[in-house]
Formats: structure tokens, sequence, C-alpha cells
């Protein structure tokens, strides 16, 4: 076995003690993470990496827009009851949304649940047009707020934190935003802990694999672009303590659930042994980093990897890792109130369903209740069967014009994942081109390098 030559002063040891070293921070530095996790009540910080990182903040910036609507709610501008309309604009968001048509009316109340648990990016618009008037006005809104709380790195442009030059944050103004949802805005803070919402016949369940699964989660909200990687803003409380976990660029879904737990977990059980750790400050003193924000767009969809349209994530369980501290397997037992049993593994309880709820229904038009809104239900599930079977009787078709297709004996359609259709049979009659119709200019990619939709 061949060792490392000493380097003046220096002894094999202390060269191995150097390879181990720099073995442990390379996961570190292969993939970028910004991690947090603070007290909600005193601000106080317990762990925190890069924390100051500029990010981009993908569909955690639906947390703002929550913000600046409740705050307008407060003041009176508005009520939970007003309807607002979908404009072409917001009908024309990319996904995930509810895609409504324009005209379609929906109250404030129901804009906020679709938004929050399915994060609706058309949602998000609906609610800045008719609280902003437009989307630039509503950013500018969202910008003031957030100087006003003191979130010092942040930008907005969009409402949805679908990707765009300047939509810039971090984990320690998110840390800020939170505190403020929980303090400014307590009588409407159930709206980042529903688990779900029943929309027609379709039932979607809160992204934040936390809720309803993790003890005493209570909050907030995920995101997701190829530029920013996994992003969550959680909170839990434990015997009257209240954390709020910051986790932005994680590498999947089930991922970002993992490092919020394992935040929550060494926050909770440390509380007890608070004054042997150092003190960190408040997360309004952290210091700001002057950077740009990491680009993980390579990383996260480049090449093979395939990431979804919005931030939900069926990647399942990561069990690759298991019994690693990587993956958050091995559970976690501290001596905070005397001796306490291993904290359930990660895998546990994401791989359970969420806790029994009733989905909270949401639908179109005015406020209702009683059998106004069993109605109101019955008439969206109505319009969903009648959608689904339009779709049927297109698909029906579709083997006719298959065949057509096949005659003009055109190249085959490559997919994107690269596999081709049936290759088509040979042409048996010469029928006339179509004439193809000009290309569109393609658009600007932003800064971000992103073109996939937030979630």
């Amino acid at each position: 076995m061949h060792f490392l030559p000493p380097l003046r002063g220096k002894s094999p040891l202390n060269w191995i003690v150097v390879v181990v070293a720099l073995a442990a921070i390379a996961p570190r530095l292969a993939h970028a993470e910004a991690r947090l996790v603070i007290e909600a009540d005193s601000g106080r910080v317990l762990e925190a990496e890069n924390a100051t990182v500029p990010w981009y903040p993908a569909s955690v910036t639906k947390l703002m827009t929550a913000y600046v609507t409740l705050k307008a709610i407060k003041d009176g501008k508005i009520t939970l009851d007003t309807l607002f309309t979908v404009s072409p604009v917001a009908a024309s968001q990319s996904p995930s949304k509810m895609g409504f048509r324009p005209g379609t009316q929906v109250t404030v109340d129901n804009a906020l649940k679709m938004m929050l648990v399915k994060s609706a990016n058309d949602m998000a618009v609906v609610l800045a047009e008719g609280v902003g008037g437009s989307v630039d006005g509503f950013s500018a809104q969202m910008n003031q707020a957030a100087q006003k709380l003191g979130m010092t790195q942040t930008s907005y442009v969009n409402p949805n934190g679908l990707p765009a030059d300047g939509q810039i944050t971090s984990a320690r103004d998110l840390a800020i935003l939170a505190r403020a949802i929980i303090h400014d805005l307590p009588e409407y803070e159930y709206f980042v802990h529903i688990p779900s919402i029943r929309y027609g016949r379709k039932i979607t369940q809160n992204f934040n694999r936390l809720i309803g699964r993790y003890p005493g989660a209570d909050g907030f909200k995920t995101g997701f672009i190829c530029a920013s990687g996994y992003n969550l803003v959680a909170s839990a409380t434990r015997d009257g303590k209240r954390l709020i976990a910051v986790v932005l660029g994680a590498s999947s879904g089930t991922m970002r659930a993992v490092r919020a737990a394992q935040l929550l977990d060494r926050g909770f059980a440390n509380n007890g042994l608070a004054w042997l750790r150092p003190s960190l400050g408040i997360v309004n003193n952290l210091v700001p980093i002057d950077a740009s924000p990491p680009n993980l767009r390579d990383e996260m969809c480049g090449g093979r990897h395939h990431k979804p349209a919005s931030d939900e994530d069926d990647a399942g369980i990561v069990a690759s890792n298991a019994g690693t501290s990587n993956s958050g397997e091995t559970g976690v037992t501290f001596f905070a109130a005397g001796l306490q049993a291993p904290l359930p593994k990660p895998s546990e309880w994401l791989a359970a369903s969420p806790a029994p709820s009733e989905p909270i229904p949401v639908y179109t038009g005015p406020t209702k209740s009683g059998a106004a809104l069993i109605a109101a239900v019955a008439s969206d599930s109505e319009k969903q069967t009648t959608r689904r079977g339009k779709r049927s009787r297109v698909a029906a078709k579709r083997p006719d014009a298959s065949a057509e297709a096949k005659s003009d004996a055109r190249p085959p359609v490559r997919h994107a994942n690269g596999r081709p259709d049936a290759k088509p049979a040979a042409a048996t009659e010469a029928k006339p081109a179509k004439p193809k119709t000009a290309a569109k200019p393609s658009k600007p990619k932003s800064t971000s390098g992103e073109t996939k939709p937030a979630g």
C-alpha cells in the first residue's frame, strides 16, 4: 500500500486528514443547497448554510403573492368573496395551473386555495391583476412589501415564480417572509397548511409532503424550476415551540422534504441544549452575500434528466442512500429533556399516506354554501366530464389522421424522450403537400437559462 509522501512539516497522518476532509465536502461542492432553520417567535437562527446566497425562488414566490393579497383583505381593500376574472394573460400561463378559460370568475378565497395547494400559476396572475391592476403593478407592491419586511436580497417581476430576469430571493429572506405571515396575518394563516383541495372530481394533495405526515407540520410552500432545484419553506410546532425551515436547491421533491425534516428534527431536539451552541444571531441580521444565484439547470434538467413541469415530484422515496447521513434515514436521538426514543426515519413517514382529512372544495363563480355549493361542485364536475368526452372523441378520430400522415410518407416525429413514432408505411397515393406556416421567432431566454415552468 502506497502512502502520500509528506510535505514540509506534514506527516502521512496529516495527509490522510486532508484527504478525508476534502472527501467530506465534495458532495457540497458538487450540489449546492441553501438551508436555514429559525425560531418563529424570536427569529433566532438555529442552523444556517448558504442562507444568504441569492437564489431563484420558483413557486415559493407565491408566498409573497399571498401575503400582499391577504394584507389587502386585512386593510379592507377587497374581501375573500371578491370576484376576479381570468384574463387572457392569466389563462396563457404555463402549468401548473387550473386551466380556466378567459372570462371565468373565481373568488379571492378560491384563487388563494388553488394557488397555494396546486401551485396554480394562472391563479397567481388572477390575484395579481385583481389586486394590483396588472402583473407589473402587483410586482411593485410585492417589492414594496419585501423592502418593508427587510428582505434586502429579494426582487420580484411576476407573482408566480416562472423564470424571469431579476426574480431573486434567499433562504434568509424567505424565513423573514414566513415569520411575517405568521405574525402579521394569523387569522389567514390556515391558507398555507391546507392538506388538499377538490375541484369537481379531481383531488389535489399539497405538494409539501410534510403536511399530514411529519409530526407537527403546519405550513408553508414548495417550488421548482430547473435553475433553482427543489425548494421548500416549511414550519412545524411541538410543545408550543414553532420552527421555520427553508431548503433551496434540493435534488428532488422527496429530498427537500427530508432536508427540511432534518433541520426541524435538530432544531426541536437541540432546543434544551441551546446554551451549548454558539449564537448565530437573529435571521434579519444575517449578512447578505453579493453574488449571482447559482444556476442548477444543467444539473437538474440537463442530459437525460427529465423533470416535471411543476414542482410535483413522483420520484418516490430515496432508498438508495438509506442508512446514510445524506438521506436522513438514521433517525435522530438527542438528550434534550431526558432520553428520547429515535425519531421516525424519513422513509417511514414519507412513504405513508397523509393523515386523513376532507379535501376543501374549490369552485368557480361567486361564494356559495349549502345546496348552492353542492350544485357548484356538481357543475364543475360536469364540465370536467364534458371536456374528457370531447378529448375522447378527438382521440377516436386520430387513426384516420394517422393513416393520412402515413400516406404522406412524412418522416417520423421525435418526442422529447428521443424515441420516434412508428415508421410511416409506404405512400399509396401522392397527396399535395400542405403549406407550411412561417416559423415563430424564438423568445429570448432569461439569465437563469430556464425554459420550464415553475410549480
